[in-house]
Formats: C-alpha cells, sequence, structure tokens
C-alpha cells in the first residue's frame, strides 16, 4: 500500500527534483502547498510559469533578463568584463556594490572528469566580446576550486596575447574568521596575495 495518496506523492516527486530537497522537505513543501488557499495556490503556480515564460538569457552577457540585453550591458562601463561561472554569481557579486563594469556569464567552468570542454561554456562568446574592442580588463571571478582555477588559467592564456589586462579576484582569509580554522591553501593565499600597508 502506498504511504501517500496519487497527488500528494506527485507533488512530493517534483519537489524533490529541485537540488537540495530531499525526502522529508519535499514531503513539507507539499503539506505547505495542500493548506495554501487556492488563491495562494494559483499565485504560485503562476510564478512558476512566468519564470518559465519570460527570464531569458542576455545575448550579451547570458545573465538572467526579461529583455533581449540586460540593465547592467545597456548601462554599464563595457570596458571592464567580470567573468562569472553562473548567474547566481552576478547576484552575489552586484550585492557588495563596488563593482561598476559588465559581466560574462560561462554557465559552467571546464570539467574535464564530468564531459565539459571549453567548447561546452560561454568562452567563444567572452573572446567575440573581447575582439569587438574597448575591453580594457577581464577579471576572473570562477570559483576557487580546481575547476574554477583551470577555467580562469585557460581563458588567461586566450585573452593575454590579445593585449588584455587579465586579473583574478583576491582570495584569503575571510572577515571575522580565526586564523586557527583557515585551510593551508587559504592561508598561503593569503600571504601570496598580502597587500602593503
Amino acid at each position: 500500500m502506498e504511504v501517500f495518496i496519487e497527488p500528494i506523492g506527485r507533488l512530493m516527486n517534483e519537489f524533490s527534483k529541485l537540488p537540495g530537497v530531499g525526502k522529508k522537505t519535499a514531503q513539507r513543501y507539499a503539506y505547505r502547498v495542500i493548506n495554501m488557499t487556492e488563491s495562494e495556490a494559483h499565485a504560485f503556480a503562476e510564478a512558476i510559469l512566468g519564470v518559465k515564460r519570460k527570464v531569458r538569457f542576455c545575448k550579451v552577457c547570458g545573465n538572467f533578463t526579461e529583455e533581449e540585453v540586460c540593465e547592467i550591458c545597456k548601462k554599464r562601463d563595457k570596458s571592464v568584463i567580470c567573468v562569472v561561472k553562473e548567474p547566481k554569481d552576478v547576484i552575489a557579486l552586484e550585492k557588495v556594490h563596488e563593482y561598476k563594469g559588465v559581466y560574462h556569464v560561462l554557465h559552467g567552468v571546464i570539467d574535464p572528469m564530468n564531459g565539459v570542454t571549453p567548447n561546452d561554456i560561454r568562452i567563444k562568446e567572452l573572446l567575440l566580446r573581447v575582439n569587438e574592442g574597448g575591453v580594457s580588463e577581464v577579471i576572473m571571478a570562477t570559483n576557487p576550486d580546481v575547476e574554477g582555477e583551470a577555467t580562469a588559467m585557460y581563458l588567461a592564456k586566450l585573452l593575454k596575447p590579445l593585449g588584455i589586462k587579465v586579473t583574478r579576484i583576491s582570495r584569503g582569509v575571510p572577515i571575522g574568521s580565526e586564523l586557527e580554522y583557515a585551510d593551508e591553501v587559504t592561508l598561503a593565499r593569503a600571504l601570496l596575495e598580502r597587500k602593503v600597508l
């Protein structure tokens, strides 16, 4: 005998397909939907459908937008491009309110172990943007893991011969943390990338 009736089991199954959602969380989400009013459930479903209908990738940078070209690409300094792995990385950097340039979203990183090659991510599009002229610097802001570092190094080798300044975001000990809890790689990077006071 099934524990859950079919509509609840089906809803739980759909929720469990989301990243980070296990069986217990999917069950809680399903029960929350059951307890919604019909208008709340309709608004929830419409929000999901609205995202699927309206959100697309910016044809210039690859970030999420409702238009053909996103607001950042329309209004910001195009001489500096910050390269990130995913659209959520743009959001993280925008929260800082310090960066005034534009972005380039790769939609992945080079990962040979999982079959991701340079042809599988938006490297050609980055090179086209740079070759159009007007770009003075490309900032590599991929994650500081093996794949992110490999992607940053690969891109640097492609861009430096074009006369473009290629930089990497700094890494080091987070503010508010204690040195004894930092890993060796982070401490080594912090020492190597130290600045004059």
